[in-house]
């Protein structure tokens, strides 16, 4: 029968406490590393310890399980697939809800709209959209304008000077 993770993480313990006890603390490193070459480890420790160092390398445990562990049964196999089964309908279910709920609003919208004449439904609707818009404060307006004001005072002395030389050159093949 195969062992649950706290039933093994209980024996490492109790087996490296006895072990330490056995060592004498100060000599342990060393007599452990003499104690490992001379005796080797049994199966089911080994199995425990490298299942324990798969899970510290963050492995899942489904998949460091050991051929003789209990596997459910199928009636809880299937148990587990319905209430999964279930909880993905309730997801979707949810979502075309939500859907549905947004559908009816813009239907709503689109009618109010429709309702009014052809200028003020116009006017309405620039007025929702300017309401959408993120201003700016006046920090990045001030940024931005001295941004662009640079920017078309280098690029109108770049196409000044291109006329200049390009008229220079007419003239002298004129």
């Amino acid at each position: 029968m195969a062992k649950t993770r706290a039933q093994r993480k209980a024996e490492r313990r109790a087996r490296e406490a006895r072990e330490q006890k056995r060592s004498g603390g100060a000599r342990a490193a060393e007599g452990r590393a003499q104690h490992d070459t001379q005796i080797p480890v049994s199966g089911d420790i080994a199995e425990i310890e490298a299942v324990e160092a798969g899970m510290a390398a963050g492995a899942p445990e489904e998949l460091l399980e050991t051929p003789d562990a209990p596997r459910p049964s199928r009636a809880e196999r299937r148990a587990e697939a319905k209430r999964i089964k279930e909880a993905e309908k309730r997801q979707r279910q949810e979502r075309e809800r939500q859907e549905h709920e947004q559908l009816v609003r813009r239907q709503k919208q689109a009618t109010a709209e429709r309702q009014r004449g052809g200028v003020i439904g116009f006017l309405a609707s620039c007025w929702a959209e300017l309401r959408k818009v993120q201003w700016p404060n006046r920090d990045t307006l001030v940024q931005a304008t001295a941004v662009t004001i640079i920017f078309v005072t280098v690029a109108a002395a770049y196409m000044g000077a291109l006329d200049a030389a390009f008229n220079f050159l007419i003239q002298r093949i004129l």
